[in-house]
């Protein structure tokens, strides 16, 4: 995976967009002015609804990502929820910036084009499974906030205010919500089984379905991205044995006339003839063979 995504860097890189999530907090915001203005005009004429893209309604394959703010009945809740509104967009603004720094700009834009297509791809299998659920419910809203994970993997000890108040770690955070995230999923699943085996709803079952997959897929693509950032060479069963043959070799073995350590198998000098010498083991040469400085780089190899 992480040479696959060095391959389409160097090949497409030139066309990453920078600073990418000001444009994605554009869309999250809009998507709150739609629910603000009506909750319904998403449901109808935005979500992903399969059988709408099947004739003609192509844009739901990219309006979708509009998903709407929960606002709540009342001005109360309107006003709370522009409140938590703003304080996610700060937060998801930090943690984009923050990945995007770390991972390059490419990489932090495919890891929004791969979560935008899983979704796409989710949608479509609930769509052709045998429970036809034709609209994913699912939107994008556990993508932005699988962001906090991979941020909380690069800062796991910075504090953040829990309910403005109390400091805690942000690795004790991200472990909280990813169990709090697993048991949103079992209870989506739940959900979704009571309505199709007890109530016969297929409707409200493919609700609860769009919702846990939705959650999975967040967490797969994270999962994705973190593990092609991650340097196994250090475990590669080749390289622990190249490591330890270079150490086997390189370590002192003979003792020399007048108590040496070292002697340059081309010209015999030891550290005691000549204090100003380096002395280096040749990793290219079939044996324990020692140089000088003056004959690391211009002897010939023993090979056997």
């Amino acid at each position: 995976m992480n040479q696959l995504l060095n391959k389409l860097e160097r090949k497409f890189g030139r066309y990453a967009i920078r600073d990418l999530i000001r444009y994605v907090i554009v869309l999250y915001c809009a998507g709150a002015a739609i629910s603000l203005i009506n909750p319904y005009i998403y449901s109808r004429y935005l979500a992903l609804n399969f059988d709408a893209v099947f004739h003609g309604q192509v844009w739901r394959l990219f309006t979708f990502l509009l998903e709407p703010l929960d606002a709540g009945g009342t001005l109360g809740g309107t006003v709370i929820s522009i409140l938590f509104l703003f304080i996610e967009v700060n937060l998801f603004l930090m943690f984009g910036r923050s990945l995007e720094q770390e991972w390059g700009t490419f990489r932090f834009n495919m890891y929004f084009l791969s979560g935008y297509l899983f979704n796409i791809i989710a949608g479509l299998i609930l769509y052709l499974c045998p429970l036809h659920v034709s609209i994913y419910y699912g939107g994008f809203q556990y993508m932005y906030w699988s962001m906090f994970f991979a941020f909380a993997l690069s800062n796991p000890d910075m504090r953040l205010l829990l309910y403005f108040v109390i400091p805690i770690k942000v690795k004790w955070l991200a472990l909280l919500d990813a169990l709090f995230l697993i048991y949103q999923i079992f209870s989506y699943l739940r959900l979704a089984i009571i309505y199709l085996v007890r109530y016969d709803q297929t409707g409200y079952a493919g609700i609860y379905f769009g919702l846990a997959a939705a959650i999975v897929v967040a967490l797969l693509n994270f999962l994705l991205y973190f593990f092609a950032t991650r340097n196994y060479k250090r475990i590669d069963p080749r390289e622990i044995h190249r490591r330890r043959e270079y150490r086997r070799r390189t370590r002192p073995q003979n003792v020399y006339e007048g108590g040496a350590r070292h002697r340059c198998a081309i010209c015999g000098r030891t550290e005691l003839d000549a204090p100003e010498l380096d002395f280096r083991f040749c990793s290219k040469c079939d044996g324990n063979y020692e140089y000088c400085s003056d004959h690391l780089f211009t002897h010939q190899h023993v090979k056997k």
